[in-house]
């Protein structure tokens, strides 16, 4: 089951998010061979043109657990002010080849407005 966060964007300016994943036993997630995805909506129904997808990667080492998602300035700029939803998913190929799919962490993102632009 997913973990839940509430974050806070500033419209305008650069953001970065650093997730430290970690397995059951406390051990750090092993992320070789994983993709990371993250997106944001206004709400859970919204259509895809409404969408804003995070630059998103799996640090170095891997093996570190560690998942950056960010973005630039220009992208957070041009989203209007308002509360949102977000959920991040990992992906990977099992042995078998079948496609894993888990949703590590989800919630809300608070976009707070710029004055100076």
């Amino acid at each position: 089951m997913a973990q839940e966060e509430t974050f806070t964007i500033d419209q305008g300016s650069d953001v970065a998010i650093e997730l430290h994943l970690v397995n059951k036993d406390g051990s750090k997630k092993n992320l070789g061979n994983h993709i990371v995805a993250a997106k944001m909506k206004k709400n859970y129904s919204s259509d895809s043109a409404d969408t804003t997808v995070f630059n998103t990667i799996v640090a170095t080492p891997p093996e570190d657990g560690i998942v950056v998602m960010s973005m630039t300035n220009t992208q957070t700029d041009s989203i209007k002010a308002g509360r949102y939803v977000y959920d991040v998913e990992l992906s990977y190929n099992d042995s078998d080849e079948n496609l894993i799919v888990e949703r590590v962490l989800e919630g809300r993102i608070v976009v707070s407005p710029s004055v100076t632009r």
